[in-house]
């Protein structure tokens, strides 16, 4: 996307002028002008590249490879439920590495293009990637990891780009930078719904494997997205300078650290994701598994996770429509504490006091689903604000991504520390006798960040959070404004009509 100039319209223009004013045919037409408000204020190519990222790759892609790697990984590798939360935090590794595509995508053009390649290579490494997976039985743990892992690099390295424009457009237009998270979760949401509910039936139908095959589609699209991008070519650009680009970023992006107003809140997300401890592979064997337990089939945890991602789109029209304007604090507080409190519900399950009371199995697992889910989301949604919101100019997307980085390390840090806890009381494949104590242990963690929320600002999402000192600096040269960056159209326009 790089810099744009904009339509000289203002938000509540756009919502004057052409929304309808009364009546369900309102309600309908609203999301239709929110998009078209969006487009005209932002380009409608930012629009349209977060929705393939967001809604294809990282929604429909994600949530395919979410249950078939689950699957995969219980009944193809036959691993222990322990070993599983370590082998996903391993994967999730190129997430933690995003500052490096960031830096990359905003200081290495390759043949004057700072953006093409990068999605022409993401989507090459998906598609090969998966393919390898699918087309090859009985693979060595190693060589699986390695590919899953490449998989995440290839999801990782198209995300980073969009975030580099959602960030530097929250700068540009910081009224609308909820409203931009508000898209990204809404197109991620709506394409994990499709995706989840037919993840089950793809795992019934074709297994694991056939399921990594239709993985390579979304790579393939990504891919699509390099070559369908419109952007001019820098052919000034001096390689030389690429050490010295470095170096700027890395002084821009310390200097920035070094504010307390920008490392505390950081220091908030990571340790808010790390105490949340991940045993859902021990829940996942467990309802699938345990006689015990429910012994779901495989279409019906596609359906619990479908339905909880309605949880999680609910959780976003929420936020777009009653809650974007609260104070990070106040609105981080109560999510932190819903969150300990919906993790009980686990705890209940495990325990059978849902039977005792008479609520059904599936039921019940649909209620705890969407909770949680809904719940996650209203946590995520303010710090991806707050996140955009401490973005120096001229280093977005490389400080969006570090940004993003430390909460994929909180969120790895969850996922190990929860399969040790795992393997510490002896949850297998087939003991789930200890695995309540997990949960308990768990849910008292989730309520430990509100010791230190007073990390975060006590701003709102309108507010400026940068000192000037650091909003103002220039040690990092930006992109011309000349070098924009568009989406050509599948078909090419027919301007003489």
């Amino acid at each position: 996307m790089g810099e744009e100039e904009t339509i000289p319209i203002h938000k509540h223009e756009v919502q004057e002028t052409h929304q309808p004013k009364d009546g369900i045919y309102t309600a309908v037409c609203r999301p239709v002008y929110w998009f078209k408000m969006l487009a005209l204020e932002l380009h409608w190519s930012f629009v349209f590249g977060v929705v393939i990222v967001y809604g294809i790759s990282q929604g429909l892609g994600g949530a395919l490879a979410r249950v078939g790697t689950q699957y995969y990984m219980k009944d193809v590798q036959k691993v222990q439920p322990s070993e599983a939360q370590v082998y996903t935090g391993i994967t999730s590794i190129p997430w933690i590495v995003k500052p490096l595509w960031g830096l990359l995508t905003d200081v290495v053009p390759i043949l004057g293009y700072r953006r093409r390649p990068y999605f022409l290579f993401s989507g090459f490494l998906g598609v090969i990637s998966m393919l390898f997976l699918s087309l090859h039985e009985k693979l060595h743990i190693i060589l699986t990891l390695m590919s899953l892992t490449a998989a995440s690099a290839s999801v990782a390295i198209a995300d980073v780009t969009v975030d580099a424009c959602v960030a530097q457009n929250s700068s540009n237009h910081p009224s609308l930078a909820a409203d931009m998270q508000s898209l990204c979760a809404l197109s991620a949401s709506i394409g994990s719904l499709v995706g989840f509910s037919l993840s089950g039936i793809f795992v019934h139908l074709i297994g694991p494997q056939g399921v990594f095959g239709l993985l390579a589609i979304p790579a393939g699209l990504v891919l699509l997205v390099g070559v369908l991008l419109k952007e001019n070519q820098t052919s000034s650009f001096a390689y030389q300078q690429i050490n010295q680009n470095f170096l700027d970023a890395g002084k821009a992006m310390w200097k920035t650290l070094k504010c307390p107003d920008v490392w505390r809140p950081c220091l908030y997300m990571y340790l808010s994701f790390s105490m949340s401890l991940n045993i859902s592979e021990g829940m996942f064997y467990w309802v699938t598994d345990s006689k015990a337990g429910p012994s779901f089939s495989q279409e019906i945890i596609g359906y619990i996770m479908a339905i909880g991602s309605v949880g999680s789109l609910l959780g976003a029209i929420l936020y777009q429509h009653g809650l974007k304007d609260y104070p990070f604090r106040d609105l981080l507080f109560w999510t932190q504490l819903l969150s300990c409190l919906s993790g009980m519900l686990d705890l209940l399950l495990v325990l059978r006091v849902n039977l005792k009371l008479g609520v059904p199995d599936f039921f019940f697992v649909v209620i705890d689903a969407s909770v949680g889910h809904m719940i996650g989301r209203l946590k995520w949604m303010p710090l991806l604000v707050l996140s955009s919101k401490l973005c120096p100019p001229g280093i977005e997307g490389t400080f969006f991504a570090l940004l993003m980085s430390i909460d994929n390390a909180g969120l790895l840090t969850s996922s190990w520390f929860g399969g040790l806890l795992l393997h510490v009381l002896k949850v297998t494949r087939t003991q789930f006798d200890n695995l309540w104590v997990a949960i308990l242990i768990r849910s008292i963690l989730r309520i430990s960040p509100l010791c230190i929320l007073f990390l975060v600002p006590r701003t709102d999402p309108n507010s400026t959070i940068l000192p000037r000192e650091v909003s103002d600096s220039k040690e990092v040269t930006e992109t011309p404004a000349s070098e924009n960056i568009e989406l050509v159209a599948l078909v090419n326009r027919e301007d003489s009509r």
